[in-house]
């Protein structure tokens, strides 16, 4: 986008944001990032499974993320102005990409996360134009800490 953001834009912004600091929110987000690592859906659901704790956070996490990326996507968001200071929705992503597909057949539901799946395809497309290579090293560096958390559980 070329444009500078409304100032409507900006205000839901600033509120997706202050969302973003919910006690239980940020509780949530926490254990997203240091317990989520999937290798495959069938990690996901043991790690995440439904009715427990983690399940309880992980659909906070994904959730929240969804919905603001669907305001994204209705061009409610400034996309600019989002992918600039929202960039941890990526991360939340490529945690579940792999097994998204399993997941949507599992449930028979072929738009699950389809508003996360296309923000973080505009948003990997625009960081590359931006700051190319940031992908594959933010990947890679992601990779890494799957590794070193399997050794650690291993252990």
């Amino acid at each position: 986008m070329e444009t500078k953001p409304t100032f409507e834009q900006a205000q839901l912004h600033l509120r997706v944001y202050e969302e973003r600091r919910d006690d239980r929110l940020r509780k949530a987000r926490d254990w997203y990032f240091q317990n989520y690592w999937p290798e495959s859906f069938e990690d996901s659901m043991r790690i995440a499974a439904p009715g427990t704790e983690g399940g309880t956070n992980f659909m906070m996490v994904i959730s929240y993320w969804e919905q603001a990326c669907a305001l994204l996507n209705y061009g409610l968001l400034h996309e600019d102005l989002f992918f600039e200071t929202s960039g941890e929705f990526f991360g939340v992503f490529e945690r579940i990409r792999a097994g998204l597909q399993q997941g949507r057949d599992m449930w028979n539901n072929q738009y699950f996360l389809v508003h996360m799946e296309n923000a973080a395809k505009r948003f990997e497309a625009w960081s590359e134009k931006r700051s190319p290579g940031q992908i594959a090293t933010m990947r890679e560096f992601m990779s890494q800490m799957s590794k070193q958390r399997s050794k650690q559980t291993a252990a």
